[in-house]
């Protein structure tokens, strides 16, 4: 429906709540024009020369920072267990204060089990053994002369969204902290396939041990189908060598599968012909269901998408139009859609996805809004190429254990108070 009452300009409503046609902003998109959207009016221009125009500017430096305005630009720390496990530590990629898609590399998530590891790039080693004709042992240097391929993909750890899963009142924080443990950068590394094929697996190998060299040595099982297909060895992340808390200076990268299984400072890989049932994977990383059973390998991360503007914690500059921008994915390949709803679920629009739709890669999804300055609750709702839905809350807590925190990917609802407050909310 449409109706022109707000600056004189017609709007197309897709659904209730204010949500507004996407091809309003596709139109005026192409028209190089926001006109007719119910934007704040801009400032007058001024002939005053500010005084960074005056004088020469700063010299290059070896390696860009960014500017001393984005300082509070930060990941959120999280440190669960100081007392009993100081080095088990967590830190958010802070969603709601990016854009795009790509997660610059100082502020992709970490997880470490027992710290990161300062490692000598000269000095460690990979070893590839078990069950192949011939046992291998790379350096750093020697893995610099494969050929190599670049892709695009999210890792996102399985107690992503923890607090949601199991705390029984929302927790008021921004998404770095309810979010934060999912990011998304370019690859470059060496097809774990090209490594396999030399070392020649035999037959009966069918399951690959990798294990990383920091103190706990976390150690998980994986088909070798998964390595096979499109696992790397990544060497490279965003143009750049790994980051220590990426993994430097090697890490296994296996697409939409859970982020423990993505082993850093990978050190071994020991083909077996069964999984062995790590102590990482018997225990911290098996889900418990309602009925007190327990699913073990459920490697792929299920279809997801949150809203980050507006989200938790920020607060709306007045009724007016807005862009409301988000993130979704999934492991089992492609986003194939993302639906809002501003109306707490009543009614759904579609929204726009900006491409290119990778699979196993965040998208970047919006759509505009006109805002009245009523209280509302805004969701969005991901649905992948495989026919998954992402699930309401209620729906994924009835399949789990109430101590269940593991693959949470339930709808998240943020609540726009009159006084424009953005909060956590469950509905």
């Amino acid at each position: 429906m449409t109706r022109s009452d707000i600056d004189g300009a017609a709007l197309e409503y897709a659904a209730g709540g204010g949500l507004l046609s996407r091809r309003m902003l596709l139109a005026s998109a192409a028209a190089g024009t926001a006109a007719g959207l119910a934007l704040p009016k801009a400032a007058r221009a001024e002939a005053k020369i500010p005084e960074w125009s005056k004088t020469a500017g700063a010299r290059a430096r070896g390696y860009g920072m960014p500017a001393a305005a984005e300082s509070a630009v930060q990941r959120a720390i999280i440190e669960p267990w100081q007392d009993v496990a100081p080095a088990f530590s967590l830190s958010g990629t802070p969603h709601h204060r990016l854009r795009g898609t790509i997660t610059p590399s100082g502020l992709h998530f970490e997880v470490h089990h027992g710290g990161r590891p300062d490692i000598d790039p000269a000095r460690h080693r990979l070893m590839l053994h078990g069950l192949v004709e011939r046992p291998l042992q790379f350096s750093l240097e020697a893995l610099e002369r494969y050929p190599m391929v670049t892709a695009t993909h999210f890792l996102e750890c399985a107690g992503n969204s923890l607090f949601n899963a199991v705390m029984p009142e929302p927790m008021q924080a921004g998404c770095d902290m309810l979010h934060g443990l999912l990011s998304n950068t370019e690859w470059t590394g060496i097809p774990m396939r090209v490594l396999m094929e030399e070392a020649g697996v035999r037959p009966e190998g069918k399951w690959v041990v990798a294990a990383g060299a920091d103190g706990p040595s976390l150690a998980r099982s994986i088909p070798m189908e998964k390595l096979m297909g499109d696992g790397m060895l990544a060497l490279y992340q965003n143009g750049e060598r790994l980051r220590p808390e990426q993994g430097y200076p090697m890490r296994l990268l296996l697409p939409g599968f859970e982020g423990n299984m993505n082993i850093k400072w990978l050190t071994s890989l020991w083909v077996t012909e069964a999984p062995v049932h790590t102590k990482d994977e018997s225990g911290e990383y098996t889900e418990i269901l309602a009925d007190g059973s327990s699913v073990q390998f459920t490697f792929a991360m299920g279809v997801k998408s949150f809203i980050t503007h507006p989200s938790s914690t920020m607060t709306m500059s007045g009724p007016g139009f807005y862009e409301i921008s988000g993130l979704a994915w999934t492991g089992a390949g492609k986003v194939a859609k993302v639906e809002v709803s501003a109306d707490g679920g009543q009614s759904w629009a579609e929204a726009a996805l900006a491409g290119p739709v990778r699979p196993q890669a965040l998208t970047r999804f919006s759509l505009p809004w006109h805002w009245d300055g009523s209280p509302l609750v805004l969701m969005s709702r991901a649905t992948d190429e495989t026919g998954a839905v992402q699930p309401a809350r209620a729906d994924w807590k009835a399949r789990y254990h109430a101590s269940n925190f593991l693959h949470y990917n339930a709808i998240q609802p943020w609540q726009i108070t009159a006084e424009g407050a953005v909060q956590n909310v469950y509905l």
